[in-house]
């Protein structure tokens, strides 16, 4: 058993497969349609939320976990003596982060730390992987949030959005910048920068013009890439993650580039369609 278990939350977007194979925690948020209230992920999947979307034209809300369901994540693994490490979406974009620092200090002090990775999606995955292994080799809660302290400046977040329409009605766009985008195609580029999303650039056209600039940058930053892993992360487009997979593999030297969906949290505020490329750099950007 590894001296010390890492959790994340339900937006990390990692395979099932990864977290039962490095034993990594997962603490769900939640979606609310009206007065129903789903865990991301347990009682609801995103295929759900984009029919119902349809169906009923309101976006669900989403919240973070309670300070309570930290304490009932943790308390058994702190009981049998393991220390915690918990990487937690960007404390800019949600509570999450503020509700679980609430719950560790109801636990002795140094046996949880909470590290706010100022990203999301796979972009906190990348991070989650990084700590995990480091847990499996034996690493101690110290090391390890050191090891996440270097590498946290260094992870590489952007992704393309298909429609503003699921982030004008989540108010993340006013509605004017709704009509005009509409009306000029506009497909901005996103990336997070010290924890906010921010638009990179501005495309006017096809999507596909967006998705390509997105590669673009990417592939510029190549000799940059740490060489471990390659995130792309996807709602409904499994098929451009895959080209875009294929690609990065093909024209990188990185060992491992990995296709994930993501979760309730993620398909609630960006819309189906979305597609995103994650990666950590070896050095900061110039």
């Amino acid at each position: 058993m590894a001296k010390v278990k890492i959790f994340a939350d339900s937006t990390s977007d990692l395979p099932a497969e990864w977290l039962s194979r490095y034993d990594i925690g997962i603490v769900p948020l939640y979606v609310v349609f009206g007065n129903e209230t789903f865990r991301d992920g347990v009682d609801i999947v995103p295929t759900d939320i984009y029919k119902r979307v349809e169906a009923e034209g309101n976006l669900p809300k989403t919240t973070a976990p309670s300070p309570k369901d930290f304490m009932d994540a943790f308390g058994p693994y702190i009981e049998r003596g393991q220390d915690i490490v918990y990487i937690s979406l960007s404390s800019k974009l949600s509570s999450t982060y503020q509700n679980a620092k609430i719950a560790a200090e109801e636990f002795p002090e140094g046996r949880i730390h909470v590290f706010d990775s100022y990203t999301l999606c796979s972009g906190i995955g990348l991070l989650v992987m990084k700590a995990a292994k480091a847990a499996e080799k034996g690493d101690t809660l110290d090391e390890i949030v050191a090891m996440l302290e270097r590498c946290r400046p260094l992870v590489e977040t952007q992704f393309v959005i298909d429609t503003l329409e699921y982030l004008y009605k989540g108010g993340r766009c006013s509605g004017m910048q709704n009509f005009i985008g509409s009306l000029l195609q506009i497909r901005p580029v996103l990336k997070l920068v010290d924890g906010n999303i921010i638009p990179a650039y501005k495309i006017r056209g096809k999507k596909e013009k967006a998705v390509q600039q997105m590669l673009d940058n990417a592939l510029a930053d190549r000799d940059n890439m740490d060489d471990d892993l390659v995130l792309v992360a996807h709602t409904l487009a499994e098929e451009e993650a895959l080209k875009l997979a294929a690609i990065l593999r093909e024209q990188t030297g990185v060992r491992e580039v990995a296709v994930t969906e993501a979760g309730c949290v993620i398909s609630s505020h960006c819309g189906p369609h979305t597609v995103a490329i994650m990666y950590t750099r070896k050095n900061p950007a110039h």
